[in-house]
């Protein structure tokens, strides 16, 4: 979900949050009511014109890119079947350079003086905090791909729906779950953590670990380390020095891979390794510990090659014929921006009309079908579903819990590395 690289710098969220939301009130006087009036494609052939802000430049840019990519990929696939009742669909995107202000002018632009018809989000909780105020003070839906941090729910906006299965915190719940419903006796008996000091990863594992000393699973180590931390090999010995059978790292990317990587270097294999981000990226995790040692990494996802849910196959088949290479290296980012339209483009579908209003108060009612299974929010806006849990196996990141969405079964024993 992908979750890759998620936000070293988030925890500034707050303050830069309150001091733009302040800046978008004040602009928000003599707002429009276009948001909420926007004309029925019904009554009219013109182009549904689509705003987004995306960051293409700065810390972002890489996941921004990969939302660009699903945002237009989408566009391109409704427009070839004559795109939302009969408007064609031109998806508008402006760089925010991963800035916090500039994502808060790109908004009031594209409402205010491109006066387009909807909105869809950004990348990271950063920039979404901000962003979704904006375009709750001038009425529109806010289908955000990212950026599915504590604190933009806790803003209790009827306006915005993140656009994954649940929030990302949860993201480890289902391997909690997996460990939970093994036999006692194949279950670990004891536990480590080691923890990235940001909103994100650390409660990830935490999540778990609550779950597992719950259920027995003795905890004999935890670390929570600073993000600016270049050098875990005295956390991972520390680690090693207690002999833990599962390993839960809350990681985003570049320290995800430096686990790993001190723990070939210790020699040590636990018998199970989740990580919640940088093992979940089916193409830099291959490339920064080596490809043969992933085998038997868990992590979490939202979306994956070969799965069912609706749309998925569609979307695979376009995306590999529009950008090449093969469905393994399909970024989640791009799937996630993907499912924002195909909610949009439900929503027209069911009620026969696409304004804002009635994009809100339809997804606020029932299950909606995506290619990341069936979602359905919370009245802020938080997804009420689950993750699913993938392992690296025979070098490729496969879906292995729960049963129904399963691609393999999962390997509860760690192979040892290099194997």
């Amino acid at each position: 979900m992908t979750h890759h690289n998620r936000l070293r710098n988030v925890a500034r969220v707050l303050a830069t949050a309150t001091a733009l939301v302040g800046l978008a009130a004040g602009c928000a006087s003599n707002a429009s009511k276009s948001g909420s009036s926007s004309s029925s494609p019904a009554t009219t052939s013109a182009p549904l014109v689509i705003g987004a802000s995306v960051s293409l430049t700065g810390d972002f840019s890489d996941s921004g890119k990969a939302i660009q990519r699903g945002y237009q990929l989408w566009a391109d696939t409704v427009n070839a079947k004559g795109g939302i009742l009969r408007r064609k669909v031109q998806v508008k995107i402006v760089d925010d350079a991963s800035s916090p202000t500039q994502v808060v002018t790109n908004y009031q632009n594209l409402i205010n003086k491109d006066h387009v018809d909807l909105t869809f989000g950004p990348f990271s909780t950063l920039l979404t905090i901000p962003a979704s105020q904006v375009a709750a003070r001038y009425h529109y839906a806010f289908l955000a791909p990212a950026g599915g941090g504590p604190k933009v729910f806790e803003q209790n906006l009827t306006n915005f729906f993140f656009v994954q299965p649940a929030p990302t915190t949860q993201a480890g719940d289902v391997f909690a779950q997996y460990v939970l419903s093994l036999p006692a006796a194949d279950r670990p008996k004891t536990a480590a953590y080691a923890e990235l000091d940001d909103p994100f990863s650390a409660p990830i594992a935490e999540n778990i670990r609550t779950k597992l000393e719950a259920a027995g699973i003795k905890t004999v180590y935890k670390q929570v380390y600073p993000s600016e931390t270049q050098d875990l090999s005295p956390v991972m010995a520390a680690i090693v020095a207690k002999h833990p059978d599962v390993i839960i790292g809350g990681t985003q990317s570049e320290d995800a891979y430096a686990q790993v990587k001190s723990l070939v270097q210790l020699k040590f294999n636990p018998k199970m390794m989740f990580q919640s981000n940088g093992a979940n990226s089916p193409l830099e995790f291959p490339s920064k510990v080596g490809a043969n040692n992933t085998a038997g990494i868990m992590s979490s996802a939202d979306w994956f090659p070969g799965s069912t849910a609706a749309g998925s196959a569609a979307f695979t088949s376009v995306y590999t014929a529009k950008y090449g290479g093969t469905a393994q290296q399909i970024d989640d980012s791009t799937a996630e921006a993907y499912a924002v339209g195909q909610l949009v483009e439900a929503v027209a579908a069911k009620t026969g009309k696409i304004d804002n209003a009635t994009i809100i108060s339809s997804l606020h009612s029932g299950s909606w079908p995506t290619l990341l299974g069936d979602l359905a929010w919370s009245s802020n806006g938080a997804p009420t579903g689950e993750f699913n849990l993938v392992q690296w196996q025979g070098g490729k990141l496969l879906p292995v819990y729960p049963s129904t969405i399963a691609q393999a079964t999962p390997l509860s024993v760690k192979p040892n590395w290099g194997g």
